[in-house]
């Protein structure tokens, strides 16, 4: 199966068939935190999670959301030339707080003309319903979508990164989001430490089987000034070098359903941050290498999925 000039069905095919033409994204950080590190649940955070609340390319939380806006278009211009875009809420937690001035936030974005969507970042414990009504009243508006970091299916991975919620907490969130016609995007991170190939299909087979609407695929990479960097540091865990990241890639696409739209095929850091490994820095190479990958397996997205194995 193609998608234009795709093995899988990339992000960049589903917005030009939503909106009719490339549509880029801006990072945008509200200024929030998140409930694993202000103490409610922990203070630590997620083991990977930097000071930025993982949002190493959103801007800066001191500036207000049109600001920020502005900001990144005049940065993005220069690479990316097009007239419409998705705000992204990218930092920490962005449903953790109060609903009315979430929305107000939300809103916010919405006022430069050339903003086709939103999509918010978050974890499926801060979905209660008040603010489930916020975003069911901004997906009748606009263009929305929620992504959820669950990672992996696997408890004992979920502990090890000191994740703070069950499986179950995911899964209703899920269901909630659903009930509403919420687009959903799920992360989840490749080479944990004991995580087999197998268990990592498992999580895909899983997120299939649950009617996800998109899924971000990230390395596992070690950032400078974060929990993992000191547990890397003191125990030095094995790290995926690329041709073993790519070929894991490949397979979980096939066994992704295939009208699931795949937003992120690898993930990084800054330059500046990045500890280990260094190679996600050459993004451009690793997604030609799993292109090609897929290309000299003559596969593609979908094609080890069965719908009655769900």
């Amino acid at each position: 199966m193609r998608w234009n000039d795709k093995r899988y069905y990339a992000l960049n095919t589903y917005l030009r068939s939503r909106h009719g033409e490339k549509v880029g994204k801006l990072s945008l950080s509200a200024g929030l935190t998140c409930p694993n590190r202000d103490g409610s649940l922990s203070t630590g955070g997620c083991i990977f999670c930097s000071e930025d609340g993982s949002g190493t390319f959103a801007g800066c939380p001191s500036s207000s959301i049109q600001e920020q806006i502005r900001a990144q278009k005049e940065v993005q211009r220069s690479k990316w030339p097009v007239n419409k875009y998705m705000a992204y809420f990218q930092s920490y937690t962005n449903t953790y707080g109060d609903p009315k001035k979430l929305e107000k936030l939300y809103l916010s974005a919405l006022e430069d003309e050339e903003v086709c969507g939103v999509a918010i970042a978050t974890r499926p414990d801060c979905l209660d319903m008040p603010i489930l009504d916020v975003l069911e009243g901004l997906n009748n508006k606009t263009h929305l979508w929620v992504e959820l970091g669950l990672q992996t299916i696997h408890a004992r991975s979920a502990r090890w990164m000191n994740r703070g919620y069950e499986l179950s907490v995911f899964e209703n969130a899920l269901k909630n989001l659903k009930d509403r016609h919420i687009e959903t995007v799920v992360h989840i991170i490749v080479g944990l430490p004991g995580e087999s190939t197998e268990d990592i299909l498992q999580t895909v087979r899983y997120l299939s089987c649950m009617g996800i609407d998109g899924i971000k695929i990230h390395l596992l990479h070690v950032i400078e000034g974060t929990t993992l960097h000191a547990t890397y540091e003191s125990e030095a865990f094995e790290i995926l070098e690329m041709q073993a990241y790519i070929e894991i890639t490949v397979q979980i696409l096939e066994n992704l359903a295939p009208n699931i739209v795949v937003h992120r095929l690898t993930g990084d850091g800054a330059k500046e941050t990045l500890v280990a490994p260094r190679w996600p820095l050459r993004k451009r190479a690793v997604l030609n290498g799993i292109d090609k990958r897929l290309k000299e397996l003559d596969t593609w997205q979908g094609r080890l999925f069965q719908e009655k194995d769900c």
